[in-house]
């Protein structure tokens, strides 16, 4: 069995490593050069699209806001890889894996953008009279292939059981660790917690991802931009490092112990694809509950979650991991996952335990909420609304379960769980690009949309 276990494991690295990185490369540039650039020719007008809009009142159909709907897919995205994984990045590709973090994640908005257009075209209403939407709908109604939306669903609602118990250990391990908690009380409260929420519905979900997002985003980022405010002298060189080092090999400095390019690329784009999750399909599903009067209005909103999950809050995390030069220590390759605390610690003392700590179980709380209304809606479509209304108490039991770490072996088959959902996403995807391209012509070209607001703007 050990064996076994260690062929999985072994599979699965080397799955998400040069073959599931080149397949979103690969599809991130083609839709980037398919869609005209979109992101690099109207970054300014994506912007005031968005946060510009965000005290008007929305137009055209839908259950949620469009911030709401883009603060419960940035639940699912933004949690504890953007303080533990990034710190990682740097220790095993160096501060040059920065750079291809911004790379892909500037890529990726191509595959995101995409993924929201698609699950707004082709969304519905469910007996409940709310909008659904996502990869299942534009499998089974675009590619007319129910048998694909079929088997996204069925491996979306699956995988998200083992995915929840490692949350629900994450957050349990981190009440121990920093307050001496008991482990199944833990797991518990936040069961109770998150139930409250989810047998709220869909508008319960988005009004308290709307506070939690938010606050969690501003406390971390806000203390770790302190922290790169009193190493601003700094900033000069940890800027010099980031592109000096992205296309040439670092040698070992201190606790760093060196990284060959190839490494640098590998770990930047791992990172910059595995915070956003560009490709998974997830965040459609949030989006497509939107209101809004075109699917592409509403792309704009999934391109502004790259921007503040890796643009925004890695690039804090590598800030302050590079400014105070925790990385250079002796022992910082054994733990990177602590670089982040430690700094935070000697620039807050105990406080900085606290924010890094609460900013974890925020996180994770809010990506439990998001992705158990994501695997209650994937039961919903395959067997109706009673379904998914069993799958949430199947979910809320996966919390318990891992916070007393329950089902450890489970764990090794997240990956593969993980591309089991991706790949066919993917697929989908570049099947349907011509669909994609074709509204987001629609939308630039219409009298109704795009020119309407430069109109609007040159009359103002």
């Amino acid at each position: 069995m050990e064996n076994f276990l260690e062929g999985v494991s072994a599979f699965s690295s080397w799955l998400w490593g040069i073959p599931l990185i080149t397949l979103l490369v690969i599809t991130g540039v083609y839709l980037t050069v398919l869609l005209g650039f979109f992101q690099f020719r109207y970054p300014l007008y994506m912007m005031k699209q968005t946060f510009g809009s965000i005290f008007k009142e929305p137009k055209g159909k839908g259950n949620i806001t469009p911030l709401q709907a883009l603060t419960s897919a940035l639940s699912s995205t933004v949690g504890a890889a953007n303080i533990i994984g990034v710190p990682a990045a740097i220790m095993f590709g160096g501060p040059g894996a920065v750079f291809w973090m911004w790379v892909i994640a500037v890529i990726g908005m191509s595959i995101k953008f995409s993924e929201s257009v698609l699950a707004v075209h082709y969304r519905e209403k469910n007996e409940a009279g709310e909008y659904v939407g996502g990869p299942v709908y534009y499998m089974t109604k675009g590619l007319k292939l129910k048998w694909l939306g079929a088997w996204f669903a069925f491996a979306l609602m699956i995988e998200l059981i083992p995915s929840i118990m490692v949350q629900g250990n994450a957050v349990s391990s981190a009440v121990k660790e920093t307050f001496n908690g008991n482990e199944l009380l833990s797991g518990l409260i936040t069961a109770v917690l998150v139930g409250l929420v989810i047998f709220g519905g869909l508008k319960r979900i988005a009004k308290v991802t709307e506070i939690i997002v938010p606050f969690m985003a501003l406390l971390y980022v806000g203390a770790g931009l302190i922290i790169v405010a009193m190493n601003f002298s700094q900033l000069p060189e940890v800027i010099d490092l980031i592109f000096s080092y992205a296309l040439q090999p670092m040698s070992a400095v201190g606790g760093f112990a060196g990284a060959a390019v190839a490494e640098t690329i590998r770990w930047g784009f791992a990172r910059g694809l595995y915070s956003n999750e560009a490709g998974l399909g997830t965040a459609p599903i949030a989006h497509a509950a939107a209101t809004t009067d075109h699917p592409v209005r509403q792309g704009f909103w999934a391109v502004m979650g790259i921007v503040i999950d890796t643009l925004i809050i890695c690039s804090t995390t590598a800030f302050v991991v590079l400014s105070s030069g925790v990385w250079t220590r002796e022992g910082a390759a054994d733990n990177p996952a602590a670089l982040t605390t430690i700094a935070f610690q000697e620039y807050f003392g105990y406080t900085g335990s606290l924010i890094v700590t609460i900013s974890l179980i925020f996180f994770v709380l809010s990506t439990i909420i998001v992705v158990i209304f994501y695997g209650s809606r994937q039961a919903e479509f395959l067997f109706g609304l009673r379904a998914g209304f069993v799958m949430k108490f199947v979910y809320l039991a996966s919390i318990v379960v891992g916070a007393i770490g329950g089902a450890q072996v489970i764990w090794n088959f997240l990956d593969l769980a993980l591309a089991a959902i991706l790949i066919p996403n993917v697929i989908a995807v570049l099947l349907l690009s011509k669909e994609v391209k074709k509204l987001k012509t629609e939308f630039f070209t219409s009298d109704l949309y795009y020119k309407k607001d430069i109109k609007k703007k040159s009359a103002s």
